[in-house]
C-alpha cells in the first residue's frame, strides 16, 4: 500500500479527517483539487452559532482543529441567546477568512505523517469481490493505494453553478467541479442524489453607506472556542444590519421566471432553513422586509458578505435588487451570488461509524453526506478520521450517543433517517440539550479523545484542574450564608446570580469567570438535569440492546411491511436506533425486543 489512509478533499471535513489520521500515527495522503482552496470559508465568513458553536467545541474537546483555527482568525465574537437559557446559548465568531484558510493549510503542512497532493479523484479501486476499498484513480491517471479512505467532496462532486441563464461545471465560482466520481459511484451501486446550496453577492466596502445601517458590534471580550486557551486577543471589526423592502421584492417577483430555481434547471433541493432571497419572497409574500447582515470577509480586503440574500438570479437582476436596499444604493458588486448543485450520497448507506455499508474501509463525511455548514462538516470529518484510524488499529469505532454530543445527534439523524435536503444542526434536534451545553464539552468528550489517541495528557490534567476548581467554588458556597441559607442553596433561587454572590463573598473573585459561570449553570439547572438524566437512563437501555446489522429481517414473522423494508435499508445497530427509523412501528420494536429476549442475535 502507498499509504495507510487517503482523504479526498481539503474542506473542513477533509482537514479534520486528515489531521486525525496523521496525528494518531498513520501515513496519510490528502488529495485535493486546489491547495490554495484548503479550509476556504466559501460561504459566510463566520464559525459557530446556535448548536454549531457547540459542534466546534465538541471537535476541540475530542482533539480536532477547527476551534484553534477560528480562535486565531476571529475578528468579532458574540454569545448568541445570552438572555435565554444555557441550553440554547452558543458562541459565534466572524472570521478573517483568508487568515483562516492560510492557517488551515499551514497546519496540514506541519503534520509529518501527512502528505498533500493536488489532483482530482475520479474513481475508486475495489478488490476482486467489489466489496473492499483498495485505492483511487485520479484525473491525471495516477493510481494510489491505501488501506482506508475518507471521502469529503463538499459541493464539487459533479457540481454545477447557476447564475440566471448562465451555468457551468463548477463546485464554486470559477473552480472546476470534480467530474466523473459521482458517475462512477452510481455505477458501483451507491445511492447518489442531487442537492443545492447557494451564496450571496460580495460588495465593495467603500461603496456602502454605513450611516444608513444599524451597527452590530461584537462583545468586548473575545472568548476562545478552544479549551486550550484562556483568552483571544485579535483586532475587532463591526458588522451592520439593513433590510430588503417592497421595491426589492417587486424586482425579484418581476424577474422570478429568470431564476433557474423556478425555471426547472435546478433539480436538487436546497436548504429549508437558509433559503435564497427569491425563495423568501415567493414563500413569504406577506413579509414586508427581510434582514440582511453586512459582514466583513476579513481585515485585508474590501469585500463584504451580504448574509441573508443568497440568490441564483441573473447578474443584472442582482444589481437592481441590491441597489434598492438602504445603504447599498451605490454598492459595487465584486462577486455575484450563485447557486450550486452537486452530488451527495444518501447517508442511510452508512453505519454510525460513517463507514459505507456497500464498500468496506470507505468512510464518508461532510456535504457528501447531505449536510450544510462548516461545523457539521468538521465534526463528521473528525469522527470519520477517528473511526478510519480505529479500523486500521483493529479496534471498535467511536460512536457518540445522542445524550453525549450534538455530533452524536447529527450522525444518528443522518444514518438513521437520511435527508432529502441539506441537513443543518439545530438545538431543537437534541432531546438532551441541557446536558450538551457548549461549556461542558470538555467534561463529556476529552477522555474519549484521549482514548483514541488524539488528546494529550495535558488536556486531561487541565480538565481535572477545572473540575477541582468548580468543586472548590461549590464548597465555598456551601460554607457561606446568604438570606439565612447556604449560598449554594441561594444560588438555586432565580433572584440570585453568581455575580450577586461575588459581591457578598469576595473570595469568589479568586476563581476564573468561566469557572464561576459553569458552577452557576450546574447549580441553577440541577433539578432539570437530574430529570434529564433519568430520561437518558431509559434511552441508554434501548441503545444497549444491540442488533446484528446484517440480520435477515425477511425471516422475522410479524413485522409490518414498511418496517421490514426500512430495517433492511438502515440495518440498525440497536433497538434505540431502530425506534428512530421513520416507518418502523411500536409493534415492530416490541417484536424486536421479544426476539432479543428469546436469544436472537444481539446482546443486552
Amino acid at each position: 500500500m502507498d499509504y495507510d489512509a487517503i482523504v479526498v478533499g481539503g474542506g473542513h471535513a477533509g482537514i479534520e479527517a486528515a489531521l486525525a489520521l496523521s496525528r494518531i500515527g498513520f501515513k496519510t495522503l490528502m488529495i485535493t483539487q486546489s491547495l490554495d482552496a484548503i479550509g476556504r470559508l466559501s460561504c459566510n465568513p463566520a464559525v459557530g452559532g446556535l448548536s454549531k458553536g457547540n459542534l466546534v467545541r465538541e471537535v476541540d474537546a475530542l482533539g480536532g482543529e477547527m476551534a484553534h483555527l477560528i480562535d486565531h482568525s476571529m475578528i468579532q465574537f458574540r454569545i448568541l441567546n445570552r438572555r435565554r437559557g444555557p441550553a440554547v446559548q452558543a458562541p459565534r465568531a466572524q472570521a478573517d477568512k483568508f487568515t483562516y484558510s492560510r492557517l488551515a493549510k499551514e497546519t496540514l503542512e506541519a503534520e509529518h505523517n501527512l502528505s498533500l497532493f493536488m489532483d482530482t479523484v475520479v474513481d475508486f479501486i475495489l478488490d476482486k469481490d467489489g466489496k473492499r476499498f483498495v485505492g483511487v484513480v485520479t484525473e491525471r491517471r495516477h493510481t494510489i493505494t491505501s488501506k482506508v479512505i475518507v471521502l469529503t467532496t463538499g459541493t464539487f462532486m459533479e457540481g454545477r453553478i447557476f447564475i440566471g441563464e448562465y451555468d457551468a461545471p463548477n463546485g464554486r465560482l470559477d473552480e472546476p467541479a470534480a467530474i466523473g466520481l459521482g458517475t462512477n459511484l452510481r455505477k458501483k451501486g451507491f445511492p447518489v442524489g442531487r442537492l443545492k446550496t447557494g451564496t450571496p453577492a460580495r460588495v465593495r466596502k467603500s461603496s456602502l453607506d454605513f450611516d444608513k445601517m444599524e451597527v452590530q458590534d461584537g462583545e468586548e471580550i473575545m472568548m476562545p472556542f478552544s479549551f486550550d486557551y484562556d483568552r483571544v486577543d485579535r483586532p475587532k471589526m463591526p458588522c451592520y444590519i439593513t433590510w430588503t423592502n417592497e421595491k426589492t421584492h417587486k424586482i425579484i417577483t418581476d424577474n422570478i421566471h429568470r431564476s433557474p430555481l423556478y425555471g426547472g434547471k435546478i433539480v436538487g433541493k436546497g436548504p429549508r432553513y437558509c433559503p435564497s432571497i427569491e425563495d423568501k419572497v415567493v414563500r413569504f409574500p406577506d413579509r414586508e422586509r427581510h434582514q440582511i447582515f453586512v459582514e466583513p470577509e476579513g481585515v485585508g480586503t474590501e469585500e463584504m458578505y451580504l448574509n441573508g440574500i443568497s440568490s441564483s438570479l441573473p447578474e443584472d437582476v442582482q444589481w437592481d435588487y441590491i441597489h434598492s436596499i438602504v445603504g447599498l444604493e451605490h454598492a459595487q458588486i465584486m462577486r455575484p451570488a450563485y447557486a450550486v448543485e452537486y452530488d451527495f450520497i444518501d447517508p442511510q448507506a452508512l453505519y454510525p461509524s460513517l463507514e459505507s455499508k456497500l464498500v468496506e474501509n470507505l468512510f464518508i463525511a461532510g456535504q457528501t453526506n447531505g449536510t450544510s455548514g462548516y461545523e457539521e462538516a468538521a465534526c463528521q470529518g473528525l469522527m470519520a478520521g477517528i473511526n478510519a484510524a480505529q479500523k486500521l488499529k483493529g479496534e471498535k469505532p467511536l460512536i457518540l450517543g445522542r445524550n453525549e454530543a450534538y455530533t452524536g445527534v447529527l450522525i444518528d439523524d443522518l444514518v438513521t433517517m437520511g435527508t432529502k435536503e441539506p441537513y443543518r444542526m439545530f438545538t431543537s434536534r437534541a432531546e438532551y440539550r441541557l446536558n450538551l451545553r457548549h461549556d461542558s464539552c470538555d467534561q463529556r468528550l476529552t477522555e474519549k479523545g484521549f482514548n483514541v489517541g488524539l488528546q494529550k495528557q495535558a488536556s486531561l490534567d487541565r480538565l481535572q484542574y477545572k473540575l477541582e476548581r468548580m468543586d472548590a467554588v461549590k464548597d465555598l458556597l456551601r460554607q457561606r450564608k446568604i438570606a439565612e441559607k447556604n449560598a449554594l442553596q441561594a444560588l438555586k433561587m432565580p433572584e440570585y446570580t453568581i455575580a450577586d454572590l461575588v459581591k457578598e463573598i469576595p473570595e469568589l473573585e479568586a476563581f476564573e469567570e468561566p469557572i464561576r459561570y459553569q458552577v452557576e449553570l450546574d447549580v441553577k439547572y440541577e433539578g432539570y438535569i437530574s430529570r434529564q438524566d433519568r430520561q437518558i437512563t431509559r434511552f441508554e437501555k434501548l441503545e444497549n440492546m444491540h442488533l446484528d446489522p446484517n440480520y435477515d429481517y425477511d425471516n422475522m414473522e410479524g413485522l409490518s411491511s414498511e418496517g421490514r423494508e426500512k430495517l433492511k435499508k438502515v440495518q440498525p445497530m440497536s433497538i434505540g436506533q431502530a425506534s428512530r427509523i421513520n416507518g418502523v412501528r411500536n409493534s415492530d420494536i416490541a417484536l424486536l425486543i421479544v426476539h432479543l429476549d428469546k436469544g436472537g442475535r444481539g446482546e443486552h
